[in-house]
């Protein structure tokens, strides 16, 4: 039996801090009673010899020094799992939203988890199609891989990432694949079309969505994340399924993070943000990957908006150390009305050359991609000429790559928001582009793939 107390000596924004307790530990679930009555839930923050410091989930307002009451219900904060979540919408801290009945769960699992033993981790290998040939040409995702998407304010990450869990498969196998989508600080209107997305497509039938509204506590918003990762550590590694995580979006989770830091009056670090904000970052993406013996793995595409489109904010910048590599999204491109606006030149995928090649894709891909990457360089640079010197003053070969640097951004990036190109196409796509190149500046793929691929198939 646990004890109720009312010795709140101090309410400070969403925090509340309680004197006179014992046995209380870290991250322990507390319920706390408003006066009129109501229940609300919260978790321990600090604990500090006979004092704790507690967050609300739900908010201080309506509380008071002397008529709250505090009790600590002895375990943290847990998400209910079963195979019956695939297909089901829950708020930020896992209760169902979409009107369906509440899960009956095959067991309770604590959000915080725990990152993958480094020995035991299995080296990320399998392709993931996405659909998307800037992303599958170029920067290839990898299964147990973390890749991330730089974007900026006002570009259509959004659509994006409702595309990418759309149309994501693991190519060749008869594998399970599931969706866990983790939305925070959204607006009512985008976490409508989301939801929307999912159901009109029937994407919603393998996966799981977390929605955490704009106007949800911040408190909340810390919780989202690790909900949707313990949804995905149920699937991958309980029920053996192949599990694509997004979250979206990270600036919102850290901004709330940089709230409830300054509500506990921590000594802040970079820009405001808590100087632990590239640990707390670490216990979420180093959740994602594969264990040995395990059938599942969990693949992470965490979304971020830059402020100011600034590459050096904290939040990318300590997400780049963290991540193999980073799809950056360009806002020239967008102004252009090209989808999706893929900025390849700057993006990285780290682990590429490990999931594509014969048996994984196909033999070409990396002469292709290289080649791909090599002349859209160069057309760039000729695109820079031209405006500087003017079209006249390039030589012929400059204004052949100016040509397929247009048609690269016409052809091989832009796609439709339902366009769904297998990788073959793709690949196809990007031969049939090198085409408008003389012979002799094919440099980065075999003649043998030039036989195969360029000129028997005369594509």
């Amino acid at each position: 039996m646990r004890k109720e107390y009312l010795v709140v000596k101090d309410i400070t924004g969403p925090l509340l801090l309680v004197e006179n307790v014992e046995g209380v530990k870290y991250g322990e679930l507390v319920e706390i009673e408003f006066p009129s009555g109501a229940i609300g839930m919260g978790n321990v923050l600090e604990v500090s010899r006979d004092a704790v410091l507690i967050q609300s989930f739900e908010g201080t307002s309506g509380l008071s020094t002397t008529q709250t009451r505090i009790k600590f219900v002895g375990r943290g904060l847990e998400l209910p799992v079963s195979p019956d979540m695939l297909g089901r919408v829950f708020d930020g801290l896992g209760r169902p939203i979409d009107g369906g009945p509440k899960i009956i769960p095959e067991k309770r699992l604590d959000i915080h988890g725990s990152p993958i033993n480094p020995y035991s981790r299995d080296y990320p290998q399998d392709f993931i199609q996405t659909g998307i040939s800037a992303i599958d040409g170029l920067n290839p995702l990898v299964r147990g891989q973390k890749l991330p998407v730089f974007s900026g304010s006002g570009l259509p990450h959004s659509q994006i990432a409702a595309q990418i869990a759309r149309q994501s498969c693991v190519l060749g196998k008869e594998e399970e694949f599931a969706v866990v989508f983790g939305a925070m600080g959204i607006t009512f209107e985008e976490a409508d079309f989301f939801i929307s997305e999912f159901k009109e497509t029937a994407a919603i039938e393998r996966a799981v969505l977390f929605i955490n509204l704009a106007d949800d506590p911040a408190v909340e918003r810390i919780a989202t994340p690790r909900m949707a990762l313990t949804a995905a550590e149920y699937l991958a590694f309980t029920l053996g399924m192949h599990v694509l995580v997004i979250l979206t979006d990270m600036t919102y989770y850290c901004e709330a993070l940089r709230e409830i830091s300054a509500a506990r009056k921590e000594v802040p670090g970079r820009r405001g943000y808590p100087g632990y904000l590239y640990t707390d970052l670490a216990t979420l993406y180093e959740r994602a990957g594969r264990v040995k013996g395990e059938k599942g793995s969990i693949t992470q595409i965490p979304i971020l908006s830059m402020p100011e489109d600034d590459k050096t904010h904290p939040i990318p910048d300590l997400t780049g150390y963290i991540t193999e590599g980073q799809l950056i999204l360009s806002r020239e491109l967008h102004r252009r009305n090209i989808y999706p606006p893929m900025d390849v030149l700057p993006s990285l995928s780290r682990l590429k050359e490990k999931g594509i090649g014969a048996g994984k894709t196909r033999e070409d891909h990396s002469g292709v991609s290289n080649q791909l990457f090599a002349a859209y360089a160069r057309g760039k640079e000729a695109k820079e000429l031209a405006v500087i010197l003017g079209e006249a003053a390039l030589s012929e070969d400059d204004k052949l790559f100016l040509k397929f640097a247009d048609e690269f951004e016409g052809r091989f990036i832009r796609q439709g928001k339902f366009e769904d190109r297998m990788v073959e196409e793709t690949l196809d796509l990007g031969w049939d582009i090198l085409r408008i190149l003389p012979r002799l500046e094919l440099k980065r793929v075999s003649e043998k793939h030039i036989s195969k691929y360029m000129e028997k198939r005369n594509i």
